[in-house]
């Protein structure tokens, strides 16, 4: 593609050297740079991609895409000794994913694309969307935290949201494959790094906003700002579907220049629910005056389900018929996934790896127990993250479990057993009187299956879907699901 057609779409503050040249590829990574391709300088969170333009020249690249020019001498100063061209922007995120929509044709306006973003809850909106919509009889596509698939071809995922060219990479293969909808989970990352720049989004939901990713983020505020840019960016003829029962819902509407549309169990909105009645085989609700039985337990599912029926409505299917489909539906890999013991008690696997989705969890299953058993909660908290959820994450187990087990998550680069000391200082001598901390997470595990009795619930939460526990670097398989089976059929 040539140049000048790839940069028409940017906000070019200067080109050195002519435009008239043919691009063989892009690519933000240096090392993957091959001859004729132009390379994007972006200015990352541990590295900045200007420090990095000579090795992209000297790998190929005929241009070069920055937020700064380098000092030029003989030959535009590059080592390959050839005429490399330098256009200047403003934002080389933004430009990277306007480049890549412009390299594939723009896929996602050629896929209806609605975006769900909050900290609890993207993975199970966007997964039941894009098995709706299957049932519906559409091809679709998702974007997601536990898999990537393109109709019903699995794609593995490393990030929540993946970086603007293999983003477009995918899309570009389910217009291919002929699907109709995406489905994407949108990150507070990838909305402050640009990573969904290029795309155009037919909708967008929040779920809902608590404590997360302040490592990152610092401050809930920024975190929070993260989130309402992706509504502040949603186009005229989109719609923005928000928690109003969560306080930071209808900030997300502020500047939106969507639809405004709103979902509840407690307020009036424009999809209002109600809980009937709880059991570990699912609810009763009622979804806009008609009753409805699903697949699922706890309230934070109910304002899942909301969603999903809000934005299926919105996106113009009948409530009548999504409403039977929205029946037929079952949860996510590892999201509130229960493993029946032939003892008479029950494991649940989940994902909760924040304070308020663990709080989510344990309410759900203390309004199905009502006090007819006990709950053991085995939970952890990650390495290299925001260490304080930490104590946060064990008050909250601690304040609605009757036995917690801590022990080890992801260590990543820390030492597991300093992990559990942050989280042991969130609690009361009291508390401590009914915790154990065994760092081994099998072991915590079992221990939590002798502990357990007829009637009783064993809550393992933080990894859900993870098959693997990361320890100073590497991945080792360890998949809670497995550990718990094997106890069972031992």
């Amino acid at each position: 593609m040539e140049l000048k057609k790839l940069i028409h779409a940017l906000d070019v503050l200067e080109v050195v050297g002519t435009d008239d040249v043919k691009i063989a590829g892009i690519q933000s990574d240096s090392r993957k740079v091959e001859d004729g391709f132009l390379f994007v300088a972006v200015r990352g969170t541990a590295v900045d991609g200007h420090a990095y333009i000579d090795g992209a020249i000297a790998k190929g690249a005929v241009a070069v895409v920055c937020e700064e020019i380098p000092s030029l001498s003989e030959e535009n100063g590059n080592p390959s000794g050839r005429n490399v061209i330098f256009i200047r922007v403003k934002d080389s995120a933004d430009a990277l994913g306007k480049l890549v929509s412009t390299w594939y044709d723009n896929p996602s306006d050629k896929l209806t694309l609605v975006g769900v973003t909050g900290t609890n809850g993207k993975t199970t909106i966007a997964t039941l969307l894009y098995e709706m919509f299957r049932k519906m009889g559409h091809k679709v596509g998702l974007l997601s935290t536990v898999c990537n698939y393109i109709d019903g071809e699995a794609i593995p995922t490393d990030h929540t949201t993946p970086d603007p060219i293999t983003l477009h990479s995918l899309m570009t293969r389910m217009v291919e494959a002929g699907c109709e909808y995406a489905f994407m989970e949108v990150s507070s990352h990838s909305i402050d790094q640009k990573r969904i720049s290029g795309l155009s989004f037919d909708g967008g939901i929040f779920t809902n906003l608590t404590r997360d990713h302040l490592d990152y983020h610092k401050t809930v505020e920024n975190y929070l700002k993260a989130k309402k840019k992706f509504f502040d960016n949603l186009p005229t003829g989109a719609f923005a579907l928000t928690n109003a029962d969560d306080k930071s819902g209808l900030v997300m509407l502020q500047n939106t220049a969507a639809k405004k549309l709103t979902y509840s169990l407690r307020t009036l909105a424009d999809f209002k629910g109600k809980i009937l009645e709880s059991h570990f085989e699912g609810t009763e609700m009622i979804i806009n005056g008609r009753e409805v039985v699903v697949h699922f337990v706890g309230r934070f599912n109910a304002y899942n389900l909301l969603a999903v029926y809000g934005a299926a409505v919105s996106l113009g299917k009948d409530p009548e018929e999504t409403l039977i489909v929205l029946s037929t539906l079952h949860s996510v890999s590892g999201r509130f996934e229960t493993i029946q013991s032939p003892k008479g008690y029950t494991a649940i696997v989940d994902y909760a790896h924040t304070p308020d989705a663990l709080t989510n969890v344990l309410n759900g299953i203390d309004e199905v127990l009502n006090g007819r058993g006990r709950i053991i909660t085995v939970v952890g908290a990650g390495g290299n993250r925001d260490k304080g959820k930490r104590p946060l994450m064990a008050k909250e187990a601690a304040k609605l479990s009757d036995q917690v087990i801590l022990t080890s998550d992801n260590p990543r680069f820390e030492e597991p057993d300093d992990i559990i000391n942050d989280m042991v200082a969130g609690l009361s001598k009291a508390d401590m009187e009914r915790t154990l901390c065994i760092t081994d997470r099998m072991q915590a595990i079992k221990t939590a299956a002798m502990l357990a009795k007829k009637g009783d619930v064993i809550l393992v939460a933080g990894k859900g879907h993870e098959d693997y526990q990361e320890v100073k670097g590497v991945k080792h398989h360890f998949d809670d699901r497995e550990v718990i089976r094997n106890i069972f059929n031992s």
